[in-house]
């Protein structure tokens, strides 16, 4: 299915929505809640590969980065923003993530060096057209694997993993 179909929004497409992620990811890191191996933020998704450490409180890594994240951007969206992002659930008025996302075990390191691949090949597709190279993206873990950039402190290498 087309990202149309589930009426996925471009809301990621500023860079200022990214950086809340970017914040997130280094705030759970740097609490050791969570390992961040790679990740891409797409104009309407992001993809992760990351390693949960142990509960943030009472709230999972993941509640705590979905339930952060979404505050952040509410408070960025104006009334008219907002309303295509409403929802009408008893515990939240917003929805900004997909539910039930999709997560892959990566059992060997074929399988994860597969998905390491494509994620950071998603801004270089012909749908996305975001960078030529997957390293020239800015909100990408590429450069990290094929330029040794450390921009992303949060980062941990994957292929020390295997």
């Amino acid at each position: 299915m087309d990202g149309n179909d589930y009426k996925w929004q471009i809301l990621l497409f500023k860079n200022k929505f990214k950086d809340i992620i970017i914040s997130s990811f280094e705030h759970l890191s740097k609490l050791k809640k969570i390992d961040i191996y790679a990740f891409v933020i797409m104009p309407n998704h992001i993809h992760l590969i990351w390693k949960v450490n142990e509960l943030n409180g009472k709230e999972t890594a993941q509640g705590s980065f979905l339930k952060y994240t979404a505050h952040e951007f509410k408070k960025l969206l104006n009334d008219e923003e907002l309303i295509s992002y409403r929802v009408n659930l008893a515990n939240k008025n917003y929805e900004f993530w997909q539910r039930d996302s999709l997560a892959t075990h990566l059992y060997s390191p074929d399988v994860a060096y597969q998905k390491l691949d494509y994620l950071h090949n998603n801004p270089t597709t012909e749908r996305w057209q975001l960078a030529d190279e997957p390293s020239n993206y800015l909100y990408s873990s590429a450069s990290f694997y094929e330029n040794n950039e450390t921009r992303f402190k949060f980062l941990k290498d994957l292929r020390l993993e295997f």
